[in-house]
């Protein structure tokens, strides 16, 4: 793929939407691609995560390190798969593998730190979009704990 239109598929994915050409251009050069073939793993639950990837051909199979985090999904192109990683040290809670065989393209954490450095505004926005989603999760905990407590 280009350079243009690399940028294009990153403006896709609805966390770096906001974030603005230039910001992308900056991932968009440093980012790496892997290529995965079918049953490869590319990363095992309850390892350190140290960058994000965005699927660009094929799908992934996140299986969750425990039941509580979740159940197992598929995923195809598009999704960013350790959106956190790329602003905080963490495990990983699930373990991606590939489905089929898959290309992903890996943002390490200090080139996406960088490119918040470089582009503030970019940060501003990135904030405020993961500002909305915590409220919004907040508010569905209320609700979950408001049904659970009218059972009690």
């Amino acid at each position: 793929m280009s350079l243009e239109s690399d940028i294009a598929f990153f403006e896709g994915v609805p966390t770096f939407s906001v974030l603005g050409k230039q910001a992308l251009r900056i991932l968009a050069i440093g980012a790496e691609a892997k290529q995965l073939q079918s049953g490869a793993v590319l990363f095992y639950a309850g390892h350190p995560a140290d960058a994000g990837y965005i699927v660009q051909e094929g799908s992934l199979l996140l299986e969750p390190g425990t039941p509580s985090e979740g159940k197992e999904i598929i995923v195809g192109r598009g999704t960013l798969v350790g959106e956190l990683a790329l602003l905080t040290e963490m495990v990983s809670p699930a373990t991606a593998t590939a489905n089929e065989t898959t290309v992903v393209i890996r943002i390490s954490r200090s080139l996406f730190r960088k490119m918040l450095e470089s582009y503030p505004a970019a940060a501003v926005q990135l904030r405020d979009i993961m500002a909305g989603r915590l409220n919004s999760w907040e508010r569905e905990l209320r609700i979950v704990r408001s049904a659970m407590d009218k059972k009690s």
